[in-house]
């Protein structure tokens, strides 16, 4: 792939001939594996690559995204969202252990099971891609980032099972207390009945059925990139005017964008560390608050102690925002 990024972006990902097989993945999946076999599962879900992570709604399969299968896609992808969801072996393992969930549920179909339904919920709630976590509720367990366990019934069990699976884990004594724990001692019981069975649902399928790769890079990451835009009118000028002090330009002070801007970086991942909130969000926040506070030729002290602490704080508080409500606008 010795390509500019232009001319990489110009290319349908299907052409690049990418394969799971011979790459540094294809021993993390013989992991999952590995790690299924010693719970006594037998059931090896079938991988491919995908655009994203993901496993078909009824088809036992897990799609891993492209850009990890090649160094350069993972560059580029860098690029365009700022991280590479599942990069290092320990993130990649997480998200296969709870992709791995998706397909034994389908392919054993246990979100039919009544104890199943009484423990996680009904698998048929309406999935809206948007719900309110409770960052300190007990009732689910903690694996992936942004408390995805609470976001749907199936993302409850696929969490819960993802916690079960992981070698080296007390989750006995890591969820003492919580009410989680009841989630994970059926999912233990769960497992144990299906040691040693083979799936009872396989559907036939084509992987060509869910190829979402016959697209340009460009027009990927296209609408990747648009799934994390929000709207930014003006909403926020008297929040920013309290912040910063509109111009002129006097002795001693700097232009609140290019301050900003500056520290864009250090605030984009001091932001993202500790709202979980992914950093291509952040930062097109970032951007827009830089943006406007040129339009509203906003100046600052550059040596006030109380600066940084205050954008900070701002902008955490509109990401938190955005977890609870679905926006960034604060509510007036």
């Amino acid at each position: 792939m010795n390509l500019s990024d232009d001319e990489l972006l110009e290319k349908k990902i299907r052409s690049l001939g990418l394969r799971l097989e011979g790459t540094e993945l294809q021993l993390l999946i013989q992991q999952l594996y590995d790690e299924l076999s010693a719970k006594g599962l037998v059931f090896r879900p079938p991988c491919h690559v995908g655009d994203e992570w993901f496993v078909p709604i009824g088809i036992s399969a897990i799609f891993v995204p492209f850009y990890l299968v090649h160094e350069r896609l993972r560059k580029i992808e860098r690029k365009m969202m700022l991280e590479v969801e599942g990069e290092t072996p320990e993130w990649f393992m997480r998200l296969m252990r709870h992709e791995a969930a998706h397909a034994y549920s389908y392919a054993y179909q246990l979100y039919k099971k009544k104890k199943w339904q009484q423990t996680f919920g009904l698998a048929s709630k309406e999935d809206t891609g948007f719900y309110r976590p409770r960052p300190y509720s007990r009732s689910y367990v903690v694996h992936l980032d942004d408390w995805y366990a609470q976001s749907h019934p199936d993302e409850d069990f696929a969490e819960t099972f993802a916690v079960w699976l992981t070698p080296g884990r007390d989750w006995r004594a890591r969820y003492k207390g919580w009410k989680a724990l009841q989630k994970l001692e059926y999912v233990d019981e769960l497992m144990r009945s299906l040691a040693g069975n083979a799936p009872t649902y396989l559907p036939e399928y084509r992987v060509t059925d869910h190829d979402c790769l016959n697209i340009k890079l460009k027009t990927h990451y296209a609408r990747k990139r648009k799934l994390y835009e929000d709207m930014y009118p003006d909403f926020y000028d008297r929040d920013l005017r309290q912040l910063f002090s509109a111009g002129p330009e006097v002795e001693g002070r700097v232009k609140a964008a290019v301050l900003l801007r500056q520290r864009r970086g250090q605030l984009m991942e001091s932001v993202s560390q500790w709202t979980n909130e992914r950093k291509y969000r952040v930062h097109k926040l970032l951007n827009r608050l830089i943006e406007r506070c040129h339009q509203l030729d906003l100046y600052v002290k550059p040596d006030d102690a109380q600066l940084n602490l205050q954008v900070s704080a701002y902008v955490t508080t509109l990401v938190m925002n955005y977890l609870f409500t679905g926006k960034f606008k604060r509510t007036k």
